[in-house]
């Protein structure tokens, strides 16, 4: 039996390019060829920005869309729809990566970096996506 791959996940932004330099810049990720910004002056009329990894591989793709409404999360009024989860290797980590999403432009959402069996915290993106970034 064969099965479908994951290609990449693609993730709603009011202004993609913000959103996709903010990920690139987090997750260490570049444009696709042909993704990357327009030189000046042209404007930035991109709508679908693919992210890569250092192999060229899909990771993350963001897609304008003008009306998205942010997740109010922890409360239900609008659900966060989906998050994303990323790994770091232990406590001094997840406090270096949690000021450099911060530094980004992310907000702290929740705390649970003393929890004993899964340390994370649960922050926002600059369109308003809750991620986790966890010690695993």
């Amino acid at each position: 039996m064969t099965y479908p791959v994951l290609s990449c996940t693609a993730i709603d932004a009011r202004n993609p390019r913000a959103l996709a330099e903010f990920y690139s810049a987090l997750l260490g990720l570049h444009c696709r060829p042909g993704d990357e910004p327009p030189p000046p002056p042209a404007a930035d009329d991109t709508d679908w920005i693919v992210l890569l990894d250092a192999e060229d591989r899909r990771v993350l793709a963001v897609q304008g869309k003008p009306d998205l409404r942010p997740s109010t999360w922890p409360s239900e009024e609008i659900p966060m729809q989906l998050h994303m989860d990323f790994r770091v290797p232990d406590a001094a980590e997840l406090e270096v990566q949690r000021r450099r999403a911060e530094d980004l432009g992310a907000t702290l959402l929740m705390d649970r970096s003393t929890d004993p069996h899964e340390p994370l915290h649960v922050m926002g993106d600059p369109e308003g996506h809750p991620f986790c970034l966890l010690v695993g």
